[in-house]
């Protein structure tokens, strides 16, 4: 009997996507300081930084824990950025809940903020113009019960009483322009305009409004290109508490409003509104720390893209 000994290294191509994560972004020095969490991911004894590699595996090709589960199981590329050999046992799909679970929101933000970090140690970030918006992320609508709601007497369900009928106890109903509405939540987020990196997120229900949201994510310099629902107040109040100049397009009826000045911003703001457009629509979990954690794992999958893209332009060659 021949035992052929598979050498992941030389099976998987030289320009493969994950090769140019793996030289870039130094997931094991990084989550050195989750460490302490290493006996709480997996009985196993897989370990932090092949948990949130997975993770990030998992976001990045838009995988549900079973489909994680068989991918990791049958896909090289995935156990060979996992660091598992071709005759290793992989996890089954409780792995990535109990992941999630150990590693934690807050981890998984320190993650995000580590390499955002490294970008502006570098000069990619350079924290001058800013874009921010919002955009809608829809809850499932069987957690919540209509029917539910009408035996119990209610005339009408809405966000005084929706938490009472759905499983998701922290979701609203929430509009953004004319006729658009959606049960769920908010993602809000700040985009740095000379690298296009999301420099901040945090989610809310879906019915606190954008100026609001901006309280979260506002940068503490620089000037914030935003669309017309920053031109109230009190985002005005919050951009000038973090020093930061306001680029917001101001409404029609606004006092001193110039016409050829907003159409200047409008200008500086598009390259940036399809950021959004890239992201999920859709909540994968109920509350408010689980839909943060989704919106870390997707924005720390989109700077990565997007520092690839910057690395193959050759403005650097490595990030750490």
């Amino acid at each position: 009997m021949t035992f052929i000994q598979y050498d992941l290294n030389e099976i998987v191509g030289k320009d493969h996507d994950l090769r140019k994560v793996e030289a870039m972004i130094p997931f094991a020095e990084i989550t050195q300081s989750f460490q302490s969490l290493t006996s709480q991911v997996g009985r196993d004894g897989y370990g932090v930084e092949i948990g949130m590699k997975c993770l990030y595996l998992q976001f990045k090709y838009d995988l549900s824990d079973r489909e994680m589960e068989d991918r990791l199981r049958h896909d090289i590329a995935f156990r060979w950025f996992c660091k598992f050999s071709i005759s290793d046992v992989t996890p089954d799909h409780s792995f990535f809940c109990r992941t999630r679970k150990a590693i934690g929101t807050k981890n998984i933000g320190l993650f995000f903020d580590a390499i955002n970090e490294k970008a502006k140690d570098k000069k990619i970030i350079r924290g001058v113009f800013h874009f921010a918006d919002s955009s809608a992320i829809k809850a499932k609508e069987s957690t919540w019960r209509r029917d539910k709601a009408k035996l119990a007497g209610e005339e009408k369900v809405n966000n005084s009483n929706i938490g009472d009928y759905s499983a998701d106890k922290d979701a609203r109903f929430g509009n953004k322009g004319r006729g658009k509405f959606w049960f769920g939540y908010k993602r809000h987020q700040c985009v740095d305009a000379a690298s296009g990196l999301v420099e901040k997120v945090a989610v809310t229900p879906a019915n606190v409004s954008d100026a609001d949201g901006l309280k979260r994510v506002c940068p503490k310099e620089g000037m914030v290109l935003s669309d017309k629902a920053y031109s109230t107040q009190d985002a005005q109040n919050t951009m000038k508490a973090n020093y930061c100049h306001s680029g917001a397009i101001m409404k029609n009826n606004m006092k001193g409003k110039n016409k050829q000045k907003d159409k200047w911003l409008t200008k500086l703001r598009s390259p940036f509104e399809n950021t959004f457009s890239r992201l999920q629509k859709k909540s994968r979990y109920r509350g408010i720390a689980k839909n943060q954690m989704q919106v870390f794992l997707e924005a720390i999958d989109f700077n990565i893209k997007r520092l690839l893209v910057i690395q193959s332009a050759k403005y650097f060659t490595k990030l750490f």
